[in-house]
């Protein structure tokens, strides 16, 4: 039985007590084994895709160091054009080391009451934050110099695939501009 793997030596050793606390014993290590699994797909998921906005005061800090703008990704859940903008486009730019030279890259959920600390260091909701930059359509890239003003016009919509890299090219290029004095 040593050879089953070592999730039925888990449950095997040391022997629990015999009729109902082996049962509950049983279901408690399998509900620890599912409850870590289902942690380490997240940790997956989240170092796939974009970082979520938490503190922008920090990050406007850490963009002054490395004098890079901020690049900021609005979006819905359930909204199939943020997921096709952050999929084709923002996600392969942020694994992108050439690009971690250039832009730092943020999403915020318009609408969500999630707390956020703006560029100012006061505390807000990530759907304030949206408001307040008068974000209504997603997905919207916006692109913020390090003092947290739009570098530029925002980016609304997925508009023309062929040429949406050109936009945020085009967008990340004038926040490095403007943040690096040129």
């Amino acid at each position: 039985m040593a050879n089953d793997g070592a999730i039925l030596a888990i449950m095997m050793y040391p022997k629990p007590l015999e009729g109902r606390a082996t049962i509950a014993w049983r279901i408690a290590v399998w509900a620890l084994i599912l409850t870590w699994g289902l942690a380490l797909s997240g940790v997956a998921r989240a170092a796939d895709g974009l970082v979520h906005a938490k503190n922008f005061q920090t990050d406007a800090r850490t963009a002054a160091t490395r004098q890079v703008p901020i690049l900021v990704v609005f979006t819905t859940p359930d909204c199939p054009y943020c997921e096709r903008v952050k999929h084709d486009y923002l996600i392969p730019m942020h694994k992108d080391p050439a690009y971690r030279k250039r832009v730092i890259i943020r999403e915020v959920t318009i609408g969500s009451t999630g707390p956020l600390t703006d560029f100012d260091g006061k505390p807000t909701t990530e759907g304030a934050f949206a408001a307040a930059h008068k974000v209504f359509m997603v997905p919207t890239v916006q692109v913020f110099d390090t003092q947290g003003h739009d570098v530029g016009d925002a980016i609304v919509g997925l508009l023309i695939p062929d040429f949406y890299f050109g936009y945020l090219e085009n967008a990340i290029d004038a926040g490095v501009n403007k943040v690096r004095g040129k």
